[in-house]
């Protein structure tokens, strides 16, 4: 029973965040979704079957969490994860793999991605400030997932960028 259901998982269960360069959605997050759980029922670390969940919102964010008090993940696991989602990203139309985004809710409420220069530039024209929301794709963890994955921007280490000299 490798694969299980998200919610069941220890908010210690190790966690890894993939954010989609664009939203995707329908069929393609359907297949994109099929082929992550493939992946998952599959998944071993040295032989041994990995306790692990997948949750996708707001057809941008995947996460992949691992009960290591159950089985911890090795390196190599954790490479063959990043190359399966590699190998779908051309599949889905999106890359899910890349780093150095930022991604945070505009006005209306749509998940929007941004480098850090313009991030910055965001803040300084008054697009982007305190209350904006954030997501934080660095967190490590189920429970930081749970419950600090999406916050108001003063309140992450997205702040940073709205200080403007």
């Amino acid at each position: 029973m490798p694969l299980v259901n998200f919610e069941t998982l220890p908010n210690e269960a190790r966690a890894w965040v993939f954010a989609a360069a664009a939203p995707v959605t329908g069929a393609a997050a359907v297949a994109l979704l099929d082929m992550v759980d493939d992946h998952l029922r599959a998944w071993r670390a040295h032989g041994a079957p990995l306790v692990c969940a997948r949750e996708w919102r707001d057809d941008r964010f995947l996460v992949v969490a691992v009960d290591e008090a159950a089985t911890g993940a090795s390196g190599c696991s954790i490479d063959a994860l990043f190359h399966a989602l590699r190998a779908i990203e051309g599949q889905v139309g999106s890359s899910l793999v890349a780093s150095g985004q930022l991604y945070f809710r505009d006005a209306s409420g749509v998940v929007q991605i941004s480098d850090r220069p313009s991030f910055r530039a965001l803040a300084a024209a008054g697009g982007v400030h305190g209350e904006t929301h954030v997501f934080d794709t660095t967190i490590t963890s189920v429970g930081t997932w749970r419950s600090g994955f999406e916050k108001p921007a003063h309140e992450s280490w997205h702040a940073r960028f709205l200080a403007v000299a």
